[in-house]
């Protein structure tokens, strides 16, 4: 809440309370701060002396690198050359320390350290500019454990104090990863890897290591158990066995068919989509480019067919393929995933992440070459195996057992690598989407996180939409698709500021 020189209270048309402080709330920063709206009152809460970087883009290990080029990850919609920029004019040329392009595809993947460095300048430049137009911005280092909804919403922190806002975004984030089985507390497991640097500096050189999961987090974590020296043996241990792909060298297309702006008008119109439609534009997409659908079919199939080693090696020699069907269809999922997924029917929903989501996440977040290359180096020397059927990790006195539907095998520390996106709600956050949802604002999406609208990204009931809360990343995963990309942020919060705008615009005089 404002207050005047006089020291009375001013009720600013927008009181925003932002809850979180990574990415996501980065990318809303930036929005609000090019956006056209008139000065209000945002408080952002977050508890992390890390503020804006998030989990895994904190001070690190530069073995730890994104996943995607600059510009597939700048955090402001519509300007792809954004964080290139920003490498530039922070003086970090190509072939510095820790920014050499890629040796497989010429590509370039920062280090996470380095991408957190930017995500943290774009937040303070965003915070400088609302300020300089007026916004009276606070920060509370402090979490949000509860809410009590009424005229003024409530929120209750972690250390008793009481804030009121009109407003709020959720952008708490996934969280830690799950404790699948109950190992907390246990000596020897690493319960969050991040940052690398720390979790895995007390790791006996010589003990067997026992990665649970077979993602990014997963690769990270045997890469920098290598880069460290690590000479005893690791081992994925996940349910399907299943690697992320290779990023092959980058090749833009601008798409034509399977676009954003496409189902988002058939969104106004109150148009739905059939599985077999959305697949039939985007065999349209790739026919025009004089690609086939086939192609990619082929490869998910693989992802969960082939032998994950054959696969790999295969994806790497693959780098510099003529087809441009993965990359059309990588460039495609990301952008206009989170917009065409709402449209089809409840039961084609479930369909793809039951039967097709390892595929397509394997597909659509690929590792970068040079990276594919040091698990290769790992899995060839023997120093890395993969052992998929994983169903039960139990402590004992000398470390952990680990029980797969075919083995069953010994660790002396074990890692945590889930992914963390899909359980239903971040432990952090769940006193206080607990409380949103006993008062009827928020409902509980029996996928992941909140119900949300597609259009605004604001809360939905069975009453309909609540016009004063919003859900920004990856607690709108189970109503929206590819939620965590910096390019789905990015455009949600251009979303969520272009609804802030309407409503703004509704109240003020003529």
């Amino acid at each position: 809440m404002l207050r005047s020189n006089s020291g009375e209270a001013v009720h600013p048309l927008l009181d925003i309370g932002l809850v979180g402080a990574g990415a996501a709330a980065v990318c809303l920063l930036d929005a609000l701060a090019q956006g056209d709206l008139p000065a209000g009152s945002l408080t952002i809460f977050e508890p992390s002396s890390h503020a804006w970087r998030g989990r895994p883009y904190r001070p690190d290990l530069e073995v730890v690198r994104v996943n995607a080029t600059p510009r597939d990850m700048s955090v402001r919609a519509g300007d792809d050359g954004h964080f290139e920029d920003w490498i530039t004019a922070r003086g970090v040329m190509v072939g510095g320390p820790g920014v050499q392009p890629d040796p497989f595809s010429d590509a370039l993947f920062v280090p996470r350290a380095l991408y957190g460095d930017y995500l943290e300048q774009s937040a303070r430049s965003a915070l400088n500019r609302l300020a300089a137009d007026g916004w009276d911005v606070r920060f509370v280092r402090d979490r949000v454990i509860g809410a009590e909804p009424g005229a003024e919403l409530v929120l209750r922190t972690a250390t008793g104090q009481r804030h009121e806002v009109r407003t709020l975004i959720l952008g708490t984030g996934a969280g830690r990863p799950a404790d699948l089985y109950g190992l907390a507390g246990t000596e020897g497991f690493v319960a969050d890897p991040y940052p690398v640097a720390e979790t895995l500096a007390q790791v006996d050189p010589d003990a067997t290591v026992a990665v649970i999961g077979s993602g990014l987090t997963a690769v990270d974590v045997a890469l920098s158990l290598a880069h460290r020296g690590h000479r005893g043996l690791i081992r994925f241990h996940s349910r399907d066995g299943v690697l992320p792909g290779v990023r092959q060298r980058p090749v833009h297309h601008q798409l034509k068919h399977f676009t954003t702006a496409r189902f988002r008008a058939a969104a106004a119109h109150g148009r739905r989509f059939t599985l077999r439609a959305v697949l039939d534009l985007l065999e349209q997409e790739l026919a025009e480019a004089g690609e086939s659908l086939s192609r990619v079919a082929a490869e998910m199939h693989a992802a969960v067919t082939e032998d994950p080693v054959t696969r790999l090696r295969r994806n790497l020699d693959e780098v510099d393929h003529p087809s441009r069907a993965l990359r059309i269809v990588q460039q495609a999922v990301p952008e206009a995933g989170p917009d065409v997924f709402p449209l089809l029917p409840e039961a084609e929903r479930e369909t793809v992440l039951a039967r097709h989501h390892r595929a397509l996440m394997s597909l659509c977040c690929p590792m970068p070459p040079a990276s594919a290359a040091g698990l290769l180096g790992l899995l060839d020397t023997g120093r890395l195996e993969l052992v998929p059927g994983l169903r039960a990790v139990q402590p004992t006195l000398r470390g952990f057992n680990l029980e797969s539907t075919h083995r069953a095998d010994q660790a002396d520390v074990v890692v945590n690598a889930v992914n963390a996106r899909f359980s239903r709600i971040n432990g952090e956050a769940g006193s206080l989407v607990g409380d949103l949802a006993r008062a009827g604002v928020v409902a509980p999406h029996p996928r992941a996180g909140i119900h949300v609208e597609r259009a605004t990204s604001r809360a939905v009931t069975p009453t309909g939409p609540q016009r004063h809360i919003y859900a920004l990343g990856d607690l709108a995963a189970g109503s929206l698709f590819f939620t965590f990309g910096v390019q789905s942020l990015a455009d949600r919060a251009v979303d969520i500021v272009g609804a802030l705008a309407s409503e703004t615009l509704a109240v003020l005089p003529a």
